[in-house]
């Protein structure tokens, strides 16, 4: 699967735009990144980037900014609100998707490595990426800010990781590593900015003091008044959503906003939102009110309307949460043929598709077919006392329908594998053994594609048995082409597993999978039957 990360690099200048473009630019012409937000401020005379990328092209594109950066910024004239200490005051990496947080760590020291060779100038590492406990917060290192770098970076508990122990005044000094995705998410207040800081202090980690720390933890916060809203705001940073998520925070500033008799409406988010922390608020609310909401769509609708996300602005799930800004549309051209042309794909004079790919698509049509029996007994007033039955039965075989799909094509990407590896040449002894190697393991893998299948298709059958025995007897058809379906896909991939064993010279690797096939396949025709016993003994 994809590797994702994130780069969110601070830079000081918020106000020429030719530099502020310069640095977009760097960014965006970097192959294999994605540049996401860029968000400018005057007063704080600073602007904070947005990009993400695979592990390998994220550093080049914190390099490209860097270097501009170089070129264009002089931290001699810089002034702002915001505290800073370098040109590229500070570069956090975070992971998103199938990314550690310690392949996040030896990126940021990667790039600081890079950056301070190329550049020559001081980076430190924070957070996750800093050893030493005193120097791992950012406010540690920025103390004195750029004015006090001079003497600070002499000292020798504040030498550079990288980089030379000098002052470079044209950049100052940066600051990178590895960290959680940050969160600021704010929530609305009909009162004043010190009815809302009140209530900030009563949650957030520091509290009102180290005496009286607050709720949460991993949360900061602080209250104020928004002009161009007419509301005061209770503005918060959350440095783990995992730890603390903006749901928690939302539900707790509405119990002690009631407190005080504040009204709370709505919230905002500023910047973008991971997927998992939407649909963890989702699963909160479904749970409170005991909603059953099967569709990701359908659960971040109902976030967004119980945070009230849209107070301020219309909340765009497509421009504010991370993975649906950079998802690709996966490449199944198989899957998301009419079921004309796949049929007709099928019946071409061409090896592929073939016997897997149907086989997969029957497996699903079975799943399938079972699932909306399920969902079609849901709900219903008369089986009203089934309800707690279907919800159980309906998001694994909704789920494992959703599974198969993607193995239509994956067959066929297997076999096509092999042929590939039949096409190398074989003119000498070291061709021939590269050509032989590469077969044998493109076999392999057209023998665990079809063996996925039929593992990924018996997941649903002790469902099957539930909707057989529960489910609306007037879909009772249905679940019968469902079960027949779904053995016969199951069937099918066996004879893709053995048909492919035949010229594998691994024994033990045969042996092993023919077995597992093999009790796939005796399972689903055992349980097939016992669905059809169900379904023939059923009254009305």
């Amino acid at each position: 699967m994809k590797k994702i990360v994130e780069c969110v690099p601070n830079f000081s200048e918020g106000r020429d735009q030719k530099i502020i473009d310069a640095i977009s630019n760097a960014i965006r012409q970097v192959a294999g990144v994605t540049l996401l937000d860029v968000d400018p401020g005057k007063s704080t005379n600073r602007t904070v980037y947005t990009f993400v990328g695979d592990p390998e092209a994220i550093i080049e594109g914190a390099l490209a900014a860097a270097r501009t950066a170089k070129e264009r910024i002089d931290m001699t004239k810089h002034s702002g609100e915001h505290p800073r200490m370098g040109a590229m005051d500070v570069c956090p990496f975070v992971p998103v998707a199938n990314v550690s947080m310690e392949e996040c760590v030896e990126i940021s020291k990667k790039f600081a490595q890079r950056a301070a060779e190329e550049l020559n100038v001081p980076f430190y590492l924070y957070e996750y990426s800093q050893p030493q406990e005193y120097r791992k917060k950012l406010p540690a290192i920025r103390k004195g800010e750029y004015e006090g770098l001079p003497e600070k970076i002499l000292k020798p508990e504040w030498k550079p990781d990288y980089g030379p122990a000098k002052f470079v005044p044209s950049w100052g000094a940066t600051v990178t590593g590895a960290r959680f995705f940050l969160v600021a998410y704010n929530v609305n207040i009909l009162g004043t900015s010190n009815q809302a800081h009140r209530i900030a202090l009563e949650l957030r980690e520091a509290g009102r003091s180290p005496e009286e720390p607050g709720r949460f933890k991993e949360l900061k916060g602080l209250g104020w008044f928004v002009d161009e809203y007419n509301m005061a705001q209770c503005s918060f940073n959350l440095n783990n959503f995992n730890v603390t998520a903006p749901h928690e925070v939302f539900e707790a500033v509405k119990e002690e906003a009631a407190k005080i008799g504040v009204g709370v409406a709505g919230s905002e988010l500023v910047g973008l939102i991971p997927l998992e922390a939407m649909l963890k608020a989702a699963e909160f609310y479904c749970e409170k009110e005991n909603l059953f909401i099967l569709d990701e769509d359908q659960k971040i609708k109902l976030v967004i309307d119980r945070l009230g996300l849209s107070s301020v602005s219309q909340f765009k799930p497509a421009e504010r949460i991370i993975e649906y800004i950079i998802r690709e549309e996966p490449k199944e051209p198989l899957a998301n043929m009419s079921t004309r042309k796949f049929i007709e794909a099928i019946c071409a004079r061409t090896t592929a598709p073939g016997g897997g790919s149907a086989s997969a698509a029957i497996a699903a049509i079975g799943s399938g077919l079972a699932a909306m029996v399920a969902k079609l007994t849901y709900g219903v007033r008369k089986f009203e006392h089934l309800d707690a039955t279907m919800r159980k039965i309906i998001p694994p075989m909704h789920n494992t329908t959703m599974q198969l799909i993607p193995m239509i094509d994956a067959d066929t990407n297997a076999f096509n594998d092999y042929i590939e590896a039949v096409r190398l040449p074989q003119a000498n002894d070291a061709e021939k053994k590269t050509r032989f190697e590469a077969m044998q393991n493109g076999l392999k893998k057209a023998i665990e594609v079809p063996l996925n299948t039929m593992k990924t298709a018996d997941q649903a059958w002790d469902y099957v048995l539930e909707v057989a025995r529960h489910g609306n007897i007037a879909s009772k058809s249905d679940v019968q082409v469902g079960a027949r379906a779904l053995e016969v896909g199951i069937w099918g991939a066996y004879q893709n597993v053995i048909i492919n064993t035949v010229q594998i010279k691994d024994e033990n690797f045969v042996g092993e999978k023919i077995a597992e096939a093999t009790r796939l396949k005796e399972r689903a025709e055992d349980i097939c039957r016992q669905v059809l016993e169900i379904l023939d003994s059923r009254k009305e």
